[in-house]
């Protein structure tokens, strides 16, 4: 063999994917319940709806009107985009990891190996209690939303046609998740698309008897309200609204090619951000003034209240807020589909790791969690609570679980990736070793840990000061803030249990190469190793697409 020829066989071997095992086992530490085999069903272009519109549901269509309220158009858009560059972050760190490791139960199985087990319970039963309490909220949801044409009819009767569906989506198991994710997603996108183009039109005086519109309203009744309480009141909104875009870490086990499609799907997270959310956000604060008193009402599953169908209502369009309350629907509905994949994932990787009752860890031969399956379908049965006269009531106080938990988790995710990165350097890994590393490496995520520890402050501050001239209200406060004090018991329990009253795991005690798919790294550096100028523009591409 010629020297060329030498030469350019081991550049093509330079940077060499090891195949994922053919059993899909994940080889994962900590194992003392192994069951079946999650099915990889999941494609690509599953993953990449999952990203892009798995998540947009009540918290943008009716919650955003809530915030709109409370603290203006400006600090509406301020708060989201804090919230959606803290979770592009974020994503971008948990896509590095379940790239690496593909395994069950994704950021509480990351928590538990690179922080400390006794975080990854907490974190673990946090995530899983505020998705089992969602689902419930969702299903009364969906049921309000039909009484926007059928006012006569009881919400009982759709919390039970809605959990019917659910029960047989659970029998084509994952792959049932991912194509009817796929298919609202594509429903969703259309009507954010749709909503800027006619926003644009209500603005210039297209549609109504308004006329020209402009920025009138960021100027009379003005950009910010409440001052800083207003804009903090935000955060906890926009975490709702944000939350289930971390399930594409979840789903890396179930993914067919998860080196390909994880980084392509945390990527499509900025155009979701900047697109769906923030581009429709800046273009209701400019057609919906923010002092109407309709949008008081703006919140859990109010649809009649959404400020999407106010807006549409405003401009006189008679056919359009119907078809906009069946968007808002179809959404509540596709959280509640993601309700049941986020929480029988999670509980079903604490088990196997003896942090849940033993019988949850059981996988069936169609790759299904059954029991942790049964055990949110189980919850969903709350929904009928909503009925009584004092339902939703109860249903605030479940929901207190939801929106602060994502901070805590995805707070937690930034932590795992630094930690794991910590540890990779001291343990002597070759960085080129890791298949997708995110952009800004180590630094994204300590700007994502700092947002969500800011987040949470400021959550805390709205908590006992909802409004300027307020004073503390304990069950106010608690509604807002009741998932802190449950991570920290949680946390202090296990550690009693486990008697580990250390911090952290220690960095050379982390185990980086069980279940791990890193790439074999030859001397040869590759072609984009070394960073110039001139390969600028293909590395923006490439960390963008």
């Amino acid at each position: 063999m010629s020297d060329t020829t030498e030469k350019q066989a081991k550049d093509a071997t330079a940077v060499n994917p090891q195949p994922y095992p053919n059993d899909g086992g994940d080889e994962e530490v900590g194992i003392v319940n192994k069951s079946g085999q999650l099915h990889p069903d999941l494609r690509s272009r599953h993953m990449q709806m999952i990203a892009i519109g798995g998540a947009i549901g009540a918290g943008l269509f009716i919650g955003s009107g809530s915030a709109l309220y409370k603290g203006g158009p400006a600090a509406l858009i301020i708060g989201y985009l804090i919230v959606g560059v803290m979770l592009l972050f974020t994503m971008q760190a948990l896509a590095e990891l379940a790239v690496l490791y593909p395994v069950n139960g994704a950021f509480y199985t990351y928590v538990v190996r690179f922080v400390d087990p006794s975080w990854g319970f907490a974190m673990g039963w946090d995530y899983a209690i505020a998705w089992l309490t969602v689902l419930p909220f969702e299903l009364i949801a969906a049921g309000i939303t039909i009484e926007f044409w059928r006012p006569d009819l009881n919400v009982a009767i759709w919390v039970t046609v809605f959990l019917v569906i659910l029960i047989l989506i659970q029998i084509f198991g994952v792959r049932g998740y991912g194509e009817v994710e796929f298919i609202l997603s594509m429903v969703k996108i259309a009507a954010c698309t749709g909503f800027i183009i006619l926003g644009i039109i209500i603005n210039c005086g297209g549609v109504g008897d308004r006329g020209y519109i402009g920025a009138k309203y960021w100027y009379d009744p003005g950009a910010f309200k409440n001052g800083f309480n207003g804009f903090a009141g935000v955060f906890v909104v926009a975490a709702f609204a944000f939350g289930g875009t971390e399930l594409v870490g979840l789903a890396a086990a179930e993914s067919a090619n998860p080196r390909r499609a994880i980084p392509l799907a945390s990527k499509q997270v900025f155009f979701r951000i900047a697109f769906f959310y923030i581009i429709n956000l800046f273009i209701l604060g400019l057609i919906l003034p923010s002092n109407d008193e309709r949008l008081k009402n703006a919140s859990g599953a109010s649809s009649s209240y959404s400020p999407f169908v106010l807006a549409i209502e405003d401009a006189g369009i008679a056919v359009l807020p119907s078809i906009f309350n069946a968007v808002i629907t179809i959404s509540v509905i596709s959280v509640a589909n993601s309700c049941t994949f986020g929480s029988t994932r999670t509980m079903q990787a604490m088990a196997e790791r003896g942090m849940a009752p033993k019988f949850l860890s059981y996988i069936d031969k169609a790759g299904r969690p059954l029991w942790c399956v049964v055990v949110q379908l189980g919850f969903g049965l709350l929904g009928y609570i909503g009925v009584a006269s004092k339902g939703l009531d109860v249903f605030t106080w479940l929901l207190s679980l939801s929106g602060l938990s994502y901070f805590f988790v995805w707070g937690s995710c930034c932590l795992a990736h630094i930690r794991f990165r910590m540890a990779w350097k001291a343990q002597g890994r070759d960085l080129r070793e890791i298949p997708y590393r995110t952009p800004l490496g180590i630094w994204g995520s300590a700007i994502g840990l700092g947002l969500n520890i800011i987040c949470l402050i400021a959550t805390f501050y709205n908590a006992l000061y909802p409004s300027p001239d307020a004073t503390p209200d304990p069950a106010a406060f608690f509604q807002q803030y009741l998932a802190a004090p449950i991570v920290i018991v949680l946390y202090l329990l296990y550690k009693a249990y486990s008697g580990k009253w250390q911090m952290w795991v220690k960095l050379n005690d982390i185990d980086l190469m069980a279940g791990a798919r890193p790439l074999e790294v030859e001397e040869e550096d590759d072609i984009m190793k070394e960073k110039t100028w001139a390969n600028l523009p293909l590395r923006i591409i490439r960390a963008l697409f």
